[in-house]
């Protein structure tokens, strides 16, 4: 399992906000991608609207999941590979060590994968003495450093040229460089002799096919199908709600895919793998596994309220334009999946009550659901998930955050409900604010427990007179 920090949700947004590195990075993706994703869905050929199309085939196979995973399996064995349903996991894990037990697998390649990441598969081999190495190149460069991808699709985006430069003089013993095409080529040179002399292909799934039998794979850069191919042994991890029905349906959510993910028409590999090599073929692995993942996926998808999560593709096209991972980054997260998609799925996946602050931390600005290329309301399960926390929710096994603050809101409720009660609160309040801190005719603290309001800001003191009472002063009746 995936260490999860989501507890240290606001020291390392802190830590994150004061990275200028990070800051930069993030603000320089998000002006490329997230803008660049708005332009790419309007030249569509059938324009934004294709995007409500997808969204109908995500939720017509989530509907309909147990037929298409029991078609999957079917083909996919048919065809000489093996699948197994992971309930959580640790049995992911312990399937997959039998598999490297009775392959004798030293070493492992493993193309992305965000479900491998949720498992801790890197921590469980290295325990077993089977050395793993990421192919992805910013996910090697994250493993290198001894850190976890800080977005979905940009894992090292948090690192410079120059902190590349100085890890790979460190590790791979590279001579100091910070030229991008030199330090890609020695990234290169050292991962071709781990392609070549691994026993073991690890990839993800980016959608699987139960009309046809298959899994399909998405990428820039041709790792995943070196993994996929070169190992004698192929594992594919996939979360269980990642197929769909028909081949015909891969065309439109992968265009849209590109477009969420790095504003392209199309990823330059796309590879479909639907068992292990046959006789006539002169590559491909010998064995092939698919391992379906639940692991809190069934809870999901048995809430309606939040069933619409499972449509999501990971193309991290949220995270591009979301205003608060702009500011924080990845790491915040505490869980391999960060941003808008991470304050929704993680809190669901490991605890709402343990994952609060991710929910709670997002704007609600709305921009995550227009950039979607699926068109996922995530806004709308960020508002249940802190209506949960609030009045809690013994389904999801939820108490409330924080009694004290709910009882504070009730009493504004009935301050604010009040014409007379409200001015004499507001009365009051002019009067004890003469005693408070100030700096530059500004309040520079507030008294416990509202203090937190001013821990990184000053705020004006209350006017000495309301508007209506200024109103009422020129005469002009007005209503209690």
């Amino acid at each position: 399992m995936a260490t999860i920090t989501t507890e240290k949700y606001r020291s390392a947004a802190n830590e994150g906000i004061g990275n200028p590195v990070l800051q930069d990075a993030l603000a320089n993706l998000q002006e490329r991608l997230g803008k660049g994703a708005a332009d790419a869905y309007r030249r569509l050929p059938e324009g934004p609207d294709l995007r409500l199309k997808a969204h109908d085939i995500r939720m017509e196979s989530i509907e309909h999941l147990d037929i298409l995973l029991d078609r999957l399996t079917q083909k996919i064995t048919e065809n000489g590979g093996h699948v197994f349903f992971a309930p959580n996991a640790d049995s992911a894990i312990s399937y997959l060590r039998n598999v490297a037990r009775q392959n004798n697998v030293q070493r492992v390649v493993k193309g992305k994968s965000m479900v491998s990441e949720e498992i801790g598969l890197n921590d469980a081999f290295s325990a077993d003495g089977i050395e793993v190495v990421e192919t992805d190149l910013g996910e090697y460069i994250v493993q290198l450093a001894g850190e976890h991808p800080s977005h979905i699709i940009a894992p090292a985006i948090h690192k410079s040229r120059a902190d590349i430069g100085r890890l790979f003089a460190n590790t791979i013993g590279t001579p100091y460089t910070d030229d991008p095409p030199t330090l890609t080529h020695a990234a290169r040179k050292a991962l071709r002799e781990k392609f070549l002399t691994a026993d073991m292909g690890i990839s993800g799934c980016n959608l699987a096919c139960a009309e046809t039998g298959h899994i399909t794979t998405v990428s820039n850069e041709g790792n995943i199908r070196m993994s996929s191919t070169l190992p004698r042994v192929h594992v594919a991890l996939m979360g269980m709600e990642r197929v769909i029905a028909r081949l015909e349906d891969h065309d439109v959510l992968f265009r849209l895919l590109a477009r969420g993910a790095a504003a392209q028409n199309m990823a330059t590999y796309v590879s479909y793998v639907g068992g292990p090599r046959r006789a006539e073929q002169p590559d491909g692995p010998d064995a092939f596994h698919l391992i379906i993942l639940d692991n809190g996926r069934s809870k999901i998808l048995a809430d309606p309220q939040y069933r619409e999560m499972l449509c999501c593709i990971r193309c991290a096209a949220c995270l591009n334009v979301c205003p608060v991972y702009r500011k924080i980054g990845g790491h915040a997260y505490g869980y391999p999946y960060c941003g808008p998609v991470g304050a929704v799925v993680t809190p669901l996946l490991v605890g709402i009550n343990r994952a609060r602050h991710l929910c709670q931390g997002e704007t609600l600005c709305g921009a995550c659901r227009q950039a979607c290329p699926i068109n996922i309301d995530l806004p709308r399960m960020l508002l249940r998930l802190r209506a949960q926390l609030a009045e809690g929710d013994p389904q999801w096994s939820v108490s409330p955050a924080n009694p004290i603050e709910k009882v504070g809101y009730g009493l504004w409720s009935t301050i604010v409900g009040h014409r007379r009660l409200y001015d004499l609160v507001f009365r009051a309040g002019r009067f004890f604010q003469k005693y408070m801190p100030r700096m530059d005719d500004m309040l520079r603290r507030l008294p416990p427990p509202i203090h937190g309001w001013t821990a990184n800001r000053n705020l004006r003191p209350l006017a000495e007179h309301s508007f209506h009472e200024r109103w009422s002063k020129k005469g002009i009746k007005h209503e209690q």
